[in-house]
């Protein structure tokens, strides 16, 4: 009966295919079975955690639980299954009715050899773009990326419309959802803070090309560009994307995960040597997680929809039209607000000449932050007056959190360092956010929130 009085909404039935055995139709089919159970006398338990308080060996009680037994194992487990499907839809991402299907292409580019790439991109081209003439179209390599290639692809010198085409990074399933990565993309598309989703294929996707810059470290500092910059991020942030359920940051499951995945050493002499002194040991590495997730978690940080990787290049700004749009969604979900602004102000820095001097100052993160809260408390309709003390929190819980963005980053350059083929030195890089890590430790815990 209760089996069959079960419909639940469409996000739980889309979760119950996506992660069947958390369902809520499996908890109630559980919950069904287990009390049918209890009713008939010769009826044995059939979920194996009931076999744990069997009785003594040759007695009625090894074949056999009385019906409270049964009931009370039933409840103990339900409870602990409802909340793991509480805690997993509160992570989960839901796609607002009527956006569009996102078509999965059965075709896989190679990117090793420029030939083979070709013929791979004209292959999902017959499909997004059937009226191009495959010999006229160019391809245009994009070297931006440290994580993926990116193609753009086009027909004329105005490149009026234009046609990216991402291959995933060697391992980088490892460090990405790529079905959130997806969710993510068509939630911030039916808000209007992403360009078209065209299609993914087997080791990559293909959307809109933004027109625009690409922004250097220099240009964020600019109080023009960051008070677009701080606007458009409060926009993603006051997405309401959870359907109800109270959202909850996958950061420290998924830094764990990270954490799981770091090497232990390197085959190369040099590369080793390098990896032994330079970075910490793990039972220090997992002591400082611990202490973030203590710390940082009773921040008071709202959990929101964030980007979580607001580099300078994943800025596009468009000066003729005033506006910026942020791109690759590779790690967005939910997270700490704080964190997706401290991880933006770490980015000051830049990626492959990193220099921290450029980590913006207090009176810049001061008016920054400021337009962020005036923008972020228009978009959910609370008016766009702002204190000083809320000025001054979120500056507390920024640069806390900054803390974590490269403890992060720290842990994927590890990863990436062992499986990465892309030419970059990734553990330079864990290095240099390891040891700004500790570097910030003291200052930014010293900080208080004014009474």
């Amino acid at each position: 009966m209760l089996r069959s009085r079960w419909r639940g909404s469409a996000d739980e039935r889309n979760f119950s295919r996506e992660h069947p055995l958390l369902s809520s139709a499996a908890v109630q089919t559980w919950v069904g079975e287990s009390a049918a159970s209890t009713r008939s006398p010769t009826a044995r338990p059939s979920v194996a955690p009931l076999a744990l308080l069997r009785g003594r060996p040759g007695t009625e009680e090894s074949t056999s639980l009385s019906a409270p037994a049964v009931l009370v194992v039933a409840v103990a487990v339900v409870v602990v299954v409802v909340s793991a499907v509480a805690w997993a839809m509160a992570n989960y991402i839901h796609v607002p009715h009527g956006s569009p299907e996102v078509p999965k292409l059965d075709v896989t580019v190679q990117d090793q050899e420029e030939q083979r790439c070709r013929e791979g991109a004209l292959s999902l081209l017959q499909h997004l773009r059937p009226h191009w003439d495959p010999q006229e179209v160019t391809l245009q390599l994009f070297t931006d990326g440290i994580t993926n290639k990116l193609i753009g692809c086009y027909v004329s010198n105005t490149m009026e419309d234009v046609v990216l085409v991402r291959i995933y990074g060697n391992k980088t399933e490892l460090l990405v959802d790529r079905d959130e990565e997806v969710k993510s993309f068509r939630v911030l598309q039916a808000h209007g803070c992403a360009p078209q989703l065209y299609c993914t294929f087997n080791n990559g996707l293909c959307y809109e090309f933004i027109q625009g810059e690409a922004l250097d470290p220099k240009h964020v500092c600019n109080p023009a560009i960051f008070r677009l910059i701080a606007r458009q991020l409060a926009k993603i942030h006051a997405i309401h994307a959870h359907n109800g359920w109270i959202p909850k940051s996958n950061l420290w499951l998924k830094m764990g995960k990270y954490f799981s995945l770091i090497p232990t050493g390197f085959a190369d002499e040099d590369l080793n040597k390098r990896f032994l002194s330079d970075i910490p040991s793990s039972q220090i590495l997992q002591e400082e997680m611990t202490w973030m997730k203590e710390i940082l978690s009773n921040l008071g940080s709202p959990v929101v929809l964030c980007h979580n990787d607001l580099l300078c290049k994943n800025i596009i700004y468009n000066e003729k039209q005033g506006d910026v749009q942020f791109i690759d969604y590779e790690y967005s979900g939910y997270n700490y607000l704080a964190y997706d602004i401290g991880n933006h102000f770490n980015e000051f820095a830049g990626v492959s000449d990193v220099d921290y001097s450029l980590y913006p100052d207090r009176q810049l993160q001061g008016q920054w932050l400021r337009s962020y809260l005036e923008a972020y408390k228009e978009y959910k309709g609370y008016g766009t007056e702002v204190t000083e003390k809320e000025v001054e929190i979120l500056f507390i819980q920024v640069n806390q959190f900054a803390l974590a963005s490269h403890f992060f980053w720290g842990l994927w350059a590890l990863i990436q360092a062992k499986y990465s083929t892309i030419d970059f030195d990734f553990l330079g890089y864990a290095i240099v956010r390891f040891n700004q890590y500790f570097k910030m430790k003291p200052e930014v815990t010293a900080l208080k929130v004014p009474e």
